[in-house]
């Protein structure tokens, strides 16, 4: 019985020591890229769902899936990376900003990103990707290098007073 009973401990141990390691090894994704909104029925020109992301670089990127014809009765499903023209982001407080909104005041919500005739550039159209989990672990890691990469022509300018601001040279 004690035999058994150490086979069944060593076992355990082993397991725990596997589970352990891997749960430190792992790599844990971290999401950059802020998700606006999600659409299953959408105004855009596809029939599957649409997710709309906000990136460090003030931008609204649209991904979405979408058939294309190879051949004669033969067909695939790419998926698009698009940036919203008639919106922003600011990342820093989470906040989507209509362009030409006149009144400032009136909230945007996320909801009006998916709306009637949008306005809409696309920027890369993806055929090796299986799913929208791929697409968008793709522009997760661009958010990531926007936040690491610094831009070189911000410097600060000291202004009267104990205030600075930012000056683009």
């Amino acid at each position: 019985m004690n035999n058994k009973q150490g086979i069944v401990n060593n076992f355990f141990l082993f397991t725990f020591t596997i589970l352990v390691e891997i749960k430190i090894n792992q790599d844990f994704m971290e999401n950059f890229a802020k998700l606006i909104h999600k659409s299953h029925i959408t105004y855009l020109p596809t029939n599957f769902p649409a997710q709309f992301y906000g990136l460090p670089d003030g931008r609204v990127y649209i991904l979405f899936a979408r058939l294309y014809e190879i051949k004669y009765q033969r067909s695939g499903i790419e998926f698009v990376t698009a940036e919203h023209l008639e919106f922003s982001y600011n990342y820093t407080e989470e906040k989507l900003i209509l362009h030409g909104n006149l009144d400032s005041k009136k909230p945007v919500y996320p909801e009006q990103v998916d709306k009637q005739n949008p306005k809409f550039k696309i920027l890369k159209v993806n055929r090796e990707i299986n799913s929208l989990a791929e697409a968008f672990s793709l522009l997760n890691k661009k958010a990531k290098t926007q936040l690491s990469t610094k831009p070189q022509d911000i410097q600060i300018i000291p202004e009267k007073g104990n205030r600075d601001h930012l000056s683009i040279a």
